[in-house]
């Protein structure tokens, strides 16, 4: 008995290591697509679910591993921030800055963002801050809306959907027509990149006629098992669809990034952060 409780104290002090290591580090992934649309090839970062992670002072360890990449342009897929009361705003939008300083930045908003402009009474003046904060570096977040790269032949365009769709412990049904009445309106000739939180409309969002879905939320199912895959997604669905990686569905992808921090469930383990590096060549 003696050397049982000996041999799990050792396990859980093996797993307590893991979850700190993991949980404190990322990596960088990167992916590489084709497509005839473009004019020419497209290198950006894609960053997602940072959550007011830090790593190292100011983020000095991520903000060095983004410059290494020298990416031409960066795109947010949103919940830089966390939506908790009373929480400091300044550094998200610090980290923002620093990015824009030195690229182009695309930034729509995840679940935390949109949250803090929905309950004002609950989240008091953090919303408005923090947009003013991002409009004083230049930064207009695309909500339903578009950013034109006509040097790439690309469009970016960023999607908020309604909050019904983040519905806890299950998926919500989407209706066919309700992208097409908030999104605006495609340019058939156009790659498109939509900045998609939500990865669980995959399908809805090729309908709509995306090229390339940029998403993030599922924090990579927080634990993971080799050859399965997430555990648990953000929402409590266990084994997600889209957990992270990439997904195909003819000509058209989605990439989802298992996220630079965590929050719903604050650990990692065998799921590193992510840092998302995506070449788009013209296809030849």
């Amino acid at each position: 008995m003696q050397i049982l409780i000996t041999v799990l104290a050792a396990l859980a002090l093996v797993l307590a290591g893991l979850i700190i290591y993991d949980s404190n580090r990322f990596c960088v992934v990167d992916y590489e697509i084709e497509s005839p649309k473009i004019k020419k090839d497209f290198h950006f970062l894609f960053l997602s679910d940072l959550h007011n992670k830090q790593y190292g002072k100011d983020n000095e360890k991520l903000l060095a591993a983004i410059d290494k990449k020298c990416p031409e342009a960066i795109l947010i897929g949103g919940d830089i921030l966390t939506a908790t009361p009373g929480k400091d705003v300044t550094a998200a939008a610090r980290f923002v800055r620093t990015l824009a300083e030195k690229y182009p930045v695309y930034y729509a908003n995840g679940n935390h963002e949109q949250r803090l402009g929905l309950y004002p009474d609950t989240y008091g003046e953090m919303g408005p801050l923090y947009e003013k904060l991002l409009s004083e570096i230049g930064i207009k977040r695309l909500v339903n809306a578009k950013a034109e790269d006509a040097d790439h032949g690309i469009e970016v365009v960023g999607c908020e959907i309604d909050k019904r769709f983040y519905k806890r412990f299950e998926r919500v049904v989407m209706p066919e027509d309700y992208l097409p009445q908030i999104l605006p309106q495609k340019n058939g000739e156009t790659y498109t990149i939509l900045l998609a939180h939500n990865p669980d409309y995959f399908e809805q969002y090729v309908s709509w006629g995306a090229d390339l879905v940029l998403s993030g939320h599922v924090h990579g199912g927080v634990v993971r098992i080799p050859y399965v895959g997430g555990v648990i997604a953000t929402n409590f669905r266990l084994f997600p669809k889209y957990d992270g990686g990439l997904f195909c569905k003819g000509k058209q992808a989605m990439i989802v990034s298992r996220g630079l921090g965590a929050h719903t469930i604050p650990l990692r383990l065998f799921n590193p952060a992510e840092l998302v590096s995506v070449v788009i060549k013209k296809e030849r």
